[in-house]
């Protein structure tokens, strides 16, 4: 790829992805799982993956913003970190000139 400023920015998305559905999935096994969700091992791991997410918003949030809200608030941060990261991939590919990205 010759492109590194298109190669940085589709990583970081595939990396925002990857949060936005853990994030996804953490919440419908929650739903699922109702009360022992804090049992549940595939909720567990979502929990590991959600976890810097997690922080970063509780660092972003202000603090009159329970915990408990954190994972909703995550969601929609980081749904629209990967809109603007989809903009700025197509701007990056109209500029190096490439037709399909």
């Amino acid at each position: 790829m010759n492109h590194p400023d298109l190669f940085l920015v589709s990583i970081v998305r595939t990396l925002v992805e990857v949060a936005l559905l853990s994030l996804l999935g953490q919440g419908a096994v929650g739903l699922l799982a109702g009360a022992r969700r804090a049992s549940n091992p595939i909720y567990r791991l979502f929990q590991v993956v959600t976890r810097p997410v997690i922080r970063l918003t509780r660092w972003l949030a202000p603090t009159a913003i329970l915990d408990r809200h954190l994972p909703v608030l995550a969601f929609f941060l980081v749904f629209w970190l990967w809109i603007l990261l989809a903009y700025a991939k197509r701007v990056l590919c109209q500029w190096n000139g490439l037709a399909a990205c």
